[in-house]
């Protein structure tokens, strides 16, 4: 499995010939618009920095778009989806959009990606099911997700042997990533990709791995 980032929440996973896409940045987001091909498309917050689906229908690929809540299963791959909250481009006192959390299995891995989530108190439902992770993408970002506290206690409590920290290149704070490792007390390891299995992870506990876009 490799796994790349394209800026803001948005990461790319390869493995074999399946592509999967998480926050695909669209037409009109904050950062430029992906182009690329996938298989599967995973939307946590309906807003162009994280819906570009048809960005990601490309070259022979037609992305299968999962946009909500549910369970879902595609090319081998199970999703489970998780209704929480986003404050994200909302101004003060609006209230908030939905968000969703998303389970992935595959290759024997468990990957959540949080999304644009606001709130580090997850919901019950999501916190029986989501068990043994593997790889966590956390924004750290504030602003309308978490902070940098909020994010490191979100990710202590979950307990991932690898954490990815998102949502802090392009948008976010602008030290929103060294505040978060500072809370986390840990310096992380900078990679361009990540390349991972699942023996990889037998031995780490809470790893932050900083991948760079």
């Amino acid at each position: 499995m490799v796994i790349t980032h394209h800026g803001g929440q948005c990461f790319k996973v390869t493995f074999g010939d399946l592509t999967l896409v998480f926050d695909p940045i669209g037409k009109g987001g904050t950062l430029p618009a992906v182009r690329f091909g996938a298989d599967i498309a995973l939307v946590s917050r309906n807003h162009p920095d994280m819906n570009g689906i048809d960005e990601v229908s490309f070259g022979g690929k037609d992305a299968f778009p999962i946009t909500g809540p549910g369970e879902y299963e595609k090319g081998g791959v199970t999703v489970q989806g998780f209704l929480t909250k986003s404050e994200y481009m909302l101004p003060k006192g609006h209230g908030s959009a939905v968000n969703t959390v998303y389970a992935v299995k595959l290759e024997g891995m468990t990957l959540v990606h949080l999304g644009a989530l606001s709130d580090a108190t997850l919901p019950q439902e999501a916190r029986e099911a989501i068990d043994d992770i593997d790889v966590l993408f956390v924004p750290v970002g504030g602003d309308g997700v978490l902070d940098a506290a909020g994010a490191a206690k979100l990710s202590t409590m979950l307990e991932p042997k690898i954490i990815i920290p998102m949502h802090w290149s392009g948008m976010g704070h602008s030290d929103a990533l060294k505040d978060y490792l500072k809370e986390a007390g840990n310096e992380g390891e900078k990679v361009d990709k990540l390349t991972i299995k699942k023996k990889d992870t037998a031995d780490k506990e809470g790893a932050i791995i900083v991948v760079t876009p």
